[in-house]
């Protein structure tokens, strides 16, 4: 964990943020995976860990604003849990690390929170959790999420947005083993093998350097389905593979990585073009990232690079500014730019995503692809962020289009039907908005094709 003094700061801006009333956090339980004594690998709750710090079940954080008191609720092990765990600090102990120096036990949880008159918590995703709270708060957990405090999220999600110098150094080395990650895989993938055999070892570096992957490993031959979690099938000569991977670093902040590459080693001339692509338009992606800068101007940028590079191979024809305006080039390039990333991968998604990528001054769009942008807001110093376009041919998606004539005149579909098994193409990096510009975090993964290519001779 970080030092005292960070967490003690971050209660106290929150306080500062409020003003009044009672913050619950709910710290997580662990999740049994076929019956209670087989649970899950545990994963602390992201605001628990960011306010409290502490890594492990069963307990609860109260920020109590209007006494000006932080309060654990827990319980110390008795001598049955002592057998199977060993020794343990006790909750007081814990509690001192993180600067709290009020510990109660859980069961008077629910009187703490049924006497106070404003209660503020946010959004739940764990179910058992959800029950837990209609004890605590009176309400259905079918209604919970609905009155969480849009206040509270507000204020969560102002704080967390803008990383602090100690959480960018723990990104950083999420992004180290992700580099780690990506590069094994680069050289050890060979045509015959089978996607597990490498995604499983891809996961298994995550494990040796920290608690593990930052989310489930894309590692595909068929890149465009976008989140393709199924690793069963055989890399053959001619395949190209989409390994979009990240790890979390000890204190469970996120990396969020992406690479494709030949698995034969050499990138086709098909493939090279598509490739090539895609990686200017992420440099540009890049490049033009500066604070003040809306995030949707350079995910609208980058829309324009991408369908001056199809116009250019044959798939795209016309005005390209009316063209992206009206959403012609998500036919190949159907998601957003990219995302808010810290302790959770989508940085906070579970809080609701509008708070985190916009705000009063941009709205979400209702147009295809644009739509499904994560993050569209001005970008501020301390906001780090994934970069990750791609292009992609989704027969399901070629045939619905090409069947409504829809954009005709935009994009030449006997172009396209020559090359719709040319599957997805994606290139990812972790950037960081600093004072007068970019960093991209962590060692740099290859990414231009020479250097793809050596990459994997290795």
């Amino acid at each position: 964990m970080f030092d005292a003094s960070v967490y003690v700061q971050r209660r106290k801006k929150l306080k500062e943020k409020l003003g009044s009333g009672l913050v619950l956090f709910m710290g997580n339980e662990e999740s049994p995976m076929n019956y209670p004594a087989n649970p899950f690998h545990f994963r602390q709750d992201s605001s628990f860990l960011y306010f409290f710090g502490l890594d492990f079940p069963n307990l609860a954080g109260i920020i109590d604003i209007d006494n000006d008191r932080d309060i654990i609720f827990g319980d110390d092990l008795t001598i049955d849990d002592i057998v199977w765990t060993g020794p343990q600090p006790t909750i007081a102990e814990r509690s001192a690390e993180v600067g709290v120096s009020e510990t109660q036990p859980f069961s008077d949880l629910e009187e703490k929170v049924k006497s106070a008159g404003n209660v503020h918590y946010l959004p739940q995703y764990f179910h058992a959790l959800m029950i837990k709270m209609e004890s605590l708060l009176g309400i259905h957990p079918n209604k919970l999420n609905e009155n969480a405090s849009v206040e509270l999220i507000k204020a969560v999600v102002e704080q967390r947005n803008i990383k602090s110098e100690e959480e960018v150094r723990e990104m950083e080395l999420a992004a180290d083993i992700a580099y780690e990650m990506h590069t094994y895989a680069m050289r050890a993938t060979k045509p015959g093998m089978v996607e597990s055999e490498i995604s499983g070892k891809v996961e298994g570096i995550a494990l040796s350097k920290g608690p593990g992957v930052s989310f489930p490993v894309i590692f595909t031959i068929n890149g465009q389905t976008l989140h393709n979690h199924y690793h069963g099938n055989i890399m053959k000569d001619g395949d190209k593979i989409i390994n979009d991977s990240g790890a979390e670093s000890p204190l469970h902040y996120a990396s969020d990585l992406t690479r494709t590459y030949p698995v034969n080693g050499k990138f086709t001339p098909e493939q090279k073009e598509i490739y090539e692509i895609v990686l200017r338009s992420q440099l540009e992606a890049i490049e033009a990232i500066e604070p003040g800068k809306m995030y949707k101007e350079v995910h609208l940028h980058t829309a324009k690079v991408i369908a001056e590079g199809l116009k250019e191979a044959g798939f795209m024809k016309g005005n390209l500014e009316d063209a992206v305006n009206q959403g012609a080039h998500a036919l190949f390039f159907p998601h957003g730019l990219g995302h808010m990333i810290g302790l959770d991968v989508h940085d906070m998604e579970g809080l609701g995503e509008d708070y985190v990528g916009y705000d009063d001054t941009v709205r979400r769009s209702d147009q295809f692809g644009l739509a499904y942008l994560r993050l569209a807001r001005k970008l501020e110093p301390g906001n780090v962020l994934t970069v990750e376009p791609g292009i992609y041919f989704i027969p399901e998606l070629i045939d619905m289009w090409k069947s409504e004539n829809k954009l005709a005149d935009f994009i030449d579909y006997d172009k396209v039907e020559q090359c719709r098994d040319h599957g997805g193409c994606r290139i990812e990096d972790d950037v960081l908005v600093t004072d007068n510009g970019k960093k991209v975090l962590g060692m740099p993964v290859p990414k231009t094709v020479a250097d793809v290519e050596a990459e994997c001779a290795k």
